[in-house]
C-alpha cells in the first residue's frame, strides 16, 4: 500500500470519527448540558442532537425525572424543650437544569440541608402536643419555606412529606411513665368511688333494716297490746281459763325444747299452777 492510500484512509478514518463524535442521542427522560470551550452553551433535549466535535463537550447529563430526596433523620426542639426525632422526603424536579448545574455546587446536599434547617425553625415555634398532631400545618409551613429557594436553583418542589414525629428515647421514656402514673391515678380514683359507693349502700342498707325492724316490733307491741286488752276483757276476773291458756303455751313450749337436739336441763317449778297466777301477777290469797 502506497504512501498516499495510507493518507487517504486516515483523513477517512478521520472525518468518519468527527461525523461521530458530532452526532448526540439524548435518551427520553434526561437533558444533556453541553459547554462550547469551557462554557455553557446549550441544553440538549431528547432525541438527535448535533454539535461541533472536538469544540463542544457534553459536561452533564440531568435526569428530567422527579427526584426523591430523603432527609435524614434529625433531633429537634420545641418550644416547650421537648426533643423530637424527626425525618422526611422530599419530591423535586430539574425544571432549568442548567440553573441547577451551574447555580449550586451540589443542589441534593443543599436541599437535605435546606429542609432539616426548616424543620427546625418550625418545629421549634409549636409545642410537643402540636408538633405531634399537626404533621399536614408542618409540612404545608415546610413548603413554602423552600420553595421559593430552591426556584433560584431551576427546580420545583413538588411536596415533602413528614414521615417520623417521634419524641426521643428519653422523652419516650418519660412519657411512658407519665402515662403509667396516670392510669394507676384513675385506677385508684375509680377504686376509692367504687369503695365509697358500696360504704353508703351498705349503710342505706342497715339504716334501712333497722327501721323496718322498728316498725316490725312497734307493730308487734301493738299487736300484743290489743290482744292483752281482749283477753283481759273477756276474761275478767276468771283465772281458770286463763290459766288454762298460759299453761297450754307453757306446755307447747315445754315439747318444742323438747324436740331439739341440743343437750339440756329444764327445772321445772312444783306448783305450775301458783306460778301462772304469778305470771298473771294474782297472788295466792
Amino acid at each position: 500500500m502506497s504512501g498516499g492510500s495510507i493518507i487517504v484512509l486516515a483523513i477517512l478514518a478521520f472525518v468518519g470519527i468527527t461525523i461521530f463524535k458530532g452526532v448526540r442521542i439524548v435518551p427520553q427522560g434526561y437533558k444533556w448540558i453541553v459547554q462550547r470551550l469551557g462554557k455553557y452553551h446549550t441544553t440538549l433535549a431528547p432525541g438527535l442532537n448535533f454539535d461541533i466535535p472536538y469544540v463542544d463537550e457534553v459536561a452533564y447529563k440531568v435526569t428530567t425525572k422527579d427526584i426523591v430526596l430523603d432527609i435524614p433523620s434529625q433531633e429537634v426542639i420545641t418550644r416547650d424543650n421537648a426533643v423530637l426525632l424527626m425525618n422526611a422526603v422530599a419530591y423535586i424536579n430539574l425544571t432549568t437544569p442548567e440553573k441547577a448545574v451551574y447555580g449550586i455546587e451540589n443542589y441534593t446536599w443543599a436541599i437535605q440541608n435546606l429542609v432539616q434547617t426548616s424543620l427546625r425553625s418550625i418545629v421549634g415555634e409549636m409545642d410537643l402536643d402540636d408538633a405531634l398532631s399537626s404533621r399536614d400545618h408542618i409540612k404545608a409551613k415546610l413548603k413554602a419555606a423552600i420553595s421559593d429557594d430552591i426556584s433560584d436553583w431551576g427546580i420545583t418542589l413538588k411536596t415533602v412529606e413528614i414521615q417520623d414525629i417521634k419524641p426521643s428515647h428519653t422523652m419516650q421514656a418519660a412519657m411512658e411513665e407519665q402515662a403509667a402514673a396516670e392510669r394507676q391515678r384513675r385506677a385508684t380514683v375509680t377504686k376509692a368511688d367504687g369503695e365509697k359507693q358500696a360504704a353508703i349502700l351498705e349503710a342505706d342498707g342497715r339504716l334501712e333494716a333497722s327501721r323496718r325492724d322498728a316498725e316490725a316490733q312497734v307493730v308487734l307491741a301493738e299487736s300484743s297490746q290489743r290482744a292483752i286488752e281482749m283477753v283481759s276483757s273477756a276474761v275478767g276476773d276468771k283465772e281458770i281459763p286463763v290459766a288454762y291458756l298460759l299453761g297450754e303455751q307453757y306446755v307447747k313450749a315445754m315439747q318444742d325444747m323438747a324436740k331439739s337436739n341440743n343437750a339440756k336441763t329444764v327445772v321445772l317449778p312444783a306448783d305450775v299452777l301458783n306460778t301462772i297466777r304469778g305470771v298473771m301477777g294474782r297472788n295466792n290469797p
